[in-house]
């Protein structure tokens, strides 16, 4: 794979021609509207090695056997198949591309029921794992169900190993501090939850749990690791593991309710796995800045490994971004949420220039609306995300979970399948 910058007068048709590859596949890989690019817009372009035309009669798998070549590969090579056997007459197929692998870790995402089946069809082929997102449980000890079914039947459809959420998040969209609480100080309130847990996993097919409770505070962090212990203890017989999300932290005296509550050594003897959420330093309600700034995200890696096995830790991957509407004011901005997608068609429509901070390894741009009112948008591309499982190689970690697959990022996929040899998710 190379990573080609568009610059002023170059269009897809061109840049195609100069590598000697499909424009439409060209597009597709990189959610580019066939005649609208921004200058500085990275691409990954995939050189095929060996194509196939499709004709009259033939079908996916009658091309899989024909080239001796899975159809998992084929789907893999051919994000516009959407993860389905589905081909056409006159349909160019990349059977075999230059592939230069360098990384060979696990990798998963999240992802909330209301996502868009095309985007999980054609995404799940290149994630090992499916975490749904989220389980609550009320104060009796009852879970909040959720609506997988169909996350968890195109898991199955494609061999992704399936992780249950559980989390303190209530129906109002909050982390509760008291409902942690209240679950910590009453232990058959525990041992009611987590039969409830064992009943959802066995009835439901989940292979293992993934424990998120949040803003519980420093008087809380030995109580909560406690719990995550506790649950781990239960769990192991049915050979199912546990893991716990971790603020991203940079020291044991970090302050403030979000961090205190999450004790690193503690969490880390307590799990089998642990997730570091390396994301929302740029967010919603703060200034514009990159949603996962490499030095801040390399920071909390290197505390990380002072308290915990590195070999237990997956990375957390920010898959969007946002636009900031400048001037910001603190209590009053609100930035809008994208995708890599929609950040691309956002810079091309305003006639934009992407640019790349090299500090953070993240792209931004800036532009003026309708309205008259400035904004700066940062986001992810091929290369931030690259920097990021750059950063899971060097430390040694478990591997890689993205927040969250929601989100159109065609790039990311490509990068997935040139780069990475996938370790699976047989075990947690």
């Amino acid at each position: 794979m190379q990573i080609h910058i568009v610059e002023k007068g170059q269009t897809l048709l061109s840049i195609a021609r100069l590598y000697g590859v499909d424009a439409e596949i060209l597009a597709f890989n990189n959610d580019i509207e066939f005649e609208n690019i921004a200058v500085g817009t990275p691409l990954a372009v995939v050189t095929p090695t060996q194509t196939h035309t499709v004709r009259r009669g033939e079908t996916l798998n009658s091309i899989s056997q024909m080239y001796n070549t899975p159809i998992y590969d084929l789907w893999k090579r051919n994000l516009f198949l959407n993860g389905q056997d589905t081909v056409f007459p006159n349909q160019l197929l990349y059977i075999n591309t230059e592939r230069t692998p360098r990384f060979s870790f696990k990798v998963g995402g999240y992802a909330y029921p209301f996502i868009d089946p095309l985007v999980l069809n054609r995404t799940l082929p290149l994630m090992g794992a499916l975490i749904p997102f989220t389980y609550g449980f009320r104060p009796d000890g009852t879970l909040v169900q959720l609506n997988d079914s169909f996350l968890l039947s195109r898991a199955s459809v494609y061999g992704t190993y399936p992780i249950m959420h559980l989390s303190t998040l209530t129906e109002n969209d909050v982390f509760s501090t008291e409902l942690a609480e209240r679950l910590f100080a009453d232990e058959n309130l525990q041992n009611s939850l987590i039969e409830n847990v064992i009943t959802n996993i066995q009835s439901k097919g989940y292979r293992a749990l993934d424990v998120d409770f949040e803003f519980l505070g420093l008087q809380n962090a030995a109580l909560y690791a406690q719990f995550v212990s506790k649950v781990r203890d239960r769990l192991a017989p049915l050979t199912v593991p546990v893991m716990a999300a971790l603020a991203p932290k940079v020291s044991g005296t970090q302050r403030g309710l979000l961090y205190e509550g999450h004790d690193y050594a503690q969490l880390g003897q307590a799990a089998d796995a642990l997730l570091l959420m390396t994301y929302e330093w740029g967010y919603t309600y703060g200034p514009p800045l990159a949603i996962s700034p490499l030095p801040q995200v390399e920071r909390v890696i290197q505390y990380a490994i002072t308290q915990i096995d590195p070999s237990k830790l997956f990375l957390g991957i920010s898959n969007y971004g946002y636009d900031f509407v400048l001037p910001y004011v603190k209590g009053q901005s609100r930035a809008t949420s994208l995708s890599t997608a929609q950040a691309f068609a956002l810079a091309a429509r305003n006639n934009a220039e992407i640019f790349y901070d090299e500090n953070a390894q993240a792209p931004f741009f800036d532009y003026t609306d309708e309205l008259g009112r400035a904004h700066t948008v940062w986001f992810e591309d091929v290369r931030s995300l690259s920097a990021r499982l750059e950063l899971v190689e060097k430390y040694s970690l478990r591997g890689a979970l993205y927040w969250n697959l929601n989100r159109r990022n065609n790039q990311n996929l490509v990068l997935l399948e040139q780069e990475l040899n996938p370790i699976p998710f047989d075990y947690l």
